[in-house]
């Protein structure tokens, strides 16, 4: 807009230069980016305020959980009444408290569990950052089926105050091949070939890191038992490691930072079983088990896995594009 000023003599008329004037709508604009500005400041500091905080709390919540699940073992081991009349009783406290974690905060749900075979076999499943999701089976299949899928945990799980005692209350062993050819004989074992490495230095991309990893396909050869592929959806979008740090190559503490607790959609998905064949070798059935695990992984993710989308998925069902 121009202003145009006539002076009061008719003699002459005088001009000023043009003197741009700013409309309401620009004001409007204008005072919007200004609030905009100041709102996105304060929900960016917001952001970091709730995400450093996730930080500390969330560790601190399963550390809580899992001492809260020894505690629970404990009560039922010192107190003779409740060792002598509820001898299974342990285990199921146990299976519904994790199932009640699982369905509240990731609205955990479990598919393809008719694949598991009525008998003996191996479970492979990928190892996410923190195996929450693998600690929600277990629940699961115990509540369903009444049946406790053992497993093969790292040495230094065990080093943990406490430990001990939780674990062999739910059957976990540190994986020599005498004890799980044992537990083979008549049980379903849980193994993750990946393992702690996997855990700490894969990505949102869902990388397997198995290396030269064999043991596990010599172990089910041996045993005669079917291998059964397990994987779970957004698992690394709900606890995610940060970056890279070595230490662990040397000293085989896992000492990478860990954050997340984001209440993400979890899934998890059992696929059908590789029979056991006398005439394969443990390199073929181990690179067969891969590539039917990756094919788990393809068919139920989208890579880069997004935080975001698997929030979303709490509410809204989204399938992957083939």
């Amino acid at each position: 807009m121009h202003v145009v000023l006539l002076g009061q003599n008719s003699n002459f008329n005088v001009f000023t230069e043009s003197i741009p004037m700013i409309s309401s709508t620009n004001l409007t604009y204008i005072f919007g980016e200004w609030i905009g500005m100041m709102h996105s400041e304060k929900y960016l500091l917001l952001g970091i305020k709730w995400s450093l905080l996730a930080l500390i709390v969330v560790p601190i919540w399963i550390f809580c959980y899992v001492y809260l699940s020894v505690f629970v073992v404990l009560i039922y081991d010192k107190i003779p009444v409740m060792k002598e009349h509820f001898s299974n009783g342990c285990v199921l406290t146990l299976a519904y408290l994790w199932d009640i974690f699982g369905r509240i905060w990731h609205g955990y749900e479990l598919h393809g569990i008719e694949n598991l075979p009525e008998g003996s076999g191996l479970i492979i499943y990928y190892h996410g950052a923190i195996p929450l999701d693998y600690i929600f089976f277990i629940a699961r299949l115990y509540l369903v089926q009444k049946r406790l899928c053992h497993s093969v945990v790292d040495r230094f799980a065990k080093k943990f105050p406490g430990y001990q005692i939780l674990f062999e209350k739910l059957s976990m062993i540190t994986g020599t091949k005498e004890a799980c050819l044992s537990v083979l004989k008549c049980n379903l074992l849980g193994v993750s070939p990946g393992g702690t490495r996997e855990a700490l230095f894969s990505d949102e991309n869902y990388k397997m890191i198995w290396a030269k990893r064999i043991g596990f396909a010599q172990l089910a050869i041996d045993a005669k038992v079917p291998i059964i592929p397990m994987f779970t959806q957004n698992n690394r979008e709900g606890y995610r490691t940060l970056g890279k740090i070595e230490m662990y190559e040397n000293l085989r503490i896992p000492v990478v930072p860990i954050y997340g607790g984001f209440p993400v959609k979890w899934t998890t998905y059992i696929g059908e079983p590789i029979p056991h064949d006398p005439n394969i070798t443990a390199e073929e059935l181990a690179k067969k088990a891969k590539l039917a695990l990756q094919a788990l992984i393809d068919k139920h993710q989208t890579r880069p896995g997004s935080i975001g989308r698997a929030l979303l998925e709490r509410f809204h069902h989204y399938r992957k594009n083939d």
